[in-house]
């Protein structure tokens, strides 16, 4: 594979970058270490930079030419509330905070890419280097800075995202035009029942009963209610109730998640499921109530940008390392929200299975993402940093 030569001779430092991120992961919305370090090495390379969008988000413009197209190049930055495993030099620091997706990669990916490209200046236009905090766990960072005024500050005409993938060949770039990963939701139901001795339960209206039919109930919702051909997810993934073993309690909750592929499909769903809880704990003598919050829409790539994105792949790299049909996955990720207000695509770069971590000291499990066991691997920081200087050159090609 052929990555940029100034690139690659900058392979260690940025390998020492994303393992001195990797050491030191924050959380959602905390990521002020990380988003200074960000920041410094932007101002260090003269771009203009712009801190605190959507709380903790950095956005770093660097212009050349008098071209007026522009760019987004995103990248997210936080970790996950998780253990980390791993025992080599650079695990993390903080007990029960763990780079644990793979954003220490994508932070360094950038900022490699931002070097070469304020060195060389090679296009004619804007790019809007973003990198976003608060991607995991549904805090949707994207969208804080969104409400923050990302687009109407800095405006661009397209925009790109991409997320390592384990178990993908190591530099495989894999896209998907259209409907590529869910959108996430989840719902809290709210059985009313009428507690009372568990001697007596014809002197109570038993919400465990309603909560047990409830469960049957929703199951309906995807196997006789959505269109077959519209894949959805609806998992029920915690019930409570009561305190004691001889009473029956007043109230009993379900919560759980939903997964679509399309607004519509969601839409159904949530309706039907209202229909069921308005309606089932009454036949027990009870009452229900739905709550339910749309977290992250659907992802759905633009054509177009996604036709280009991979054009460049296989131009850069080759054929054999471009895959244009990879699956649908039913993970989340708030890129959606960009997505439904510019053109643009979402792609993955393959992270392997786990190889690169034989020569460290890790925790002998699976590096899949959100396992305690993962690391990112370093090798595709070049790769990564090459595509986008080539995805940039070839949208504003200089004049």
């Amino acid at each position: 594979m052929k990555t940029i030569d100034e690139i690659e001779r900058a392979h260690a430092d940025l390998t020492a970058l994303r393992r001195d991120i990797h050491a030191h992961p924050e959380l959602a919305f905390e990521e002020t270490r990380t988003a200074g370090l960000v920041a410094q090495r932007l101002r260090d390379l003269g771009l203009e930079v712009h801190t605190g969008i959507g709380k903790t988000g950095v956005v770093g413009v660097l212009r050349a030419g008098s071209g007026t197209k522009t760019i987004g190049l995103r990248a997210d930055m936080d970790a996950l509330p998780m253990p980390e495993h791993n025992r080599f030099e650079h695990r993390s620091t903080i007990p029960g905070r763990m780079h644990g997706c793979g954003h220490d990669g994508h932070t360094t990916i950038l900022l490699g890419a931002a070097e070469y490209l304020s060195r060389h200046r090679n296009f004619d236009g804007t790019i809007n280097f973003i990198f976003q905090p608060a991607e995991e766990g549904g805090n949707a960072g994207a969208r804080a800075m969104i409400e923050d005024g990302l687009f109407d500050r800095f405006p661009c005409d397209a925009i790109y995202g991409l997320h390592n993938m384990p178990g993908m060949p190591v530099n495989q770039f894999g896209f998907r035009a259209g409907p590529m990963m869910a959108s996430s939701n989840r719902w809290d139901i709210i059985i009313k029942g009428v507690g009372g001795h568990a001697a007596q339960p014809h002197g109570a209206v038993d919400p465990i009963v309603v909560a047990a039919d409830m469960v049957h109930a929703l199951q309906t919702v995807i196997s006789r209610s959505r269109d077959p051909l519209d894949a959805a997810v609806l998992s029920i993934t915690q019930i409570h109730a009561g305190d004691a073993y001889n009473v029956i309690p007043g109230e009993a909750v379900l919560r759980g998640t939903v997964r679509t592929y399309t607004t519509a499909a969601l839409d159904k769903i949530e309706a039907d499921m209202r229909r069921i809880v308005t309606t089932l704990p009454q036949v027990y003598g009870g009452s229900g109530e739905l709550q339910f919050v749309r977290a992250y829409p659907p992802l759905v790539n633009w054509a177009e940008q996604t036709a280009f994105a991979t054009e460049v792949a296989r131009a850069a790299f080759g054929d054999e390392h471009v895959n244009t049909d990879i699956p649908q996955f039913m993970g989340a990720e708030d890129f959606s929200f960009y997505l439904e207000k510019v053109p643009g695509c979402y792609l993955f770069l393959g992270n392997g299975d786990g190889d690169h971590r034989l020569q460290s000291y890790h925790g002998m499990g699976p590096c899949q993402l959100h396992n305690p066991n993962y690391d990112f691997n370093d090798a595709l920081l070049p790769v990564g940093a090459t595509y986008w200087v080539k995805l940039v050159e070839a949208y504003m090609p200089k004049a």
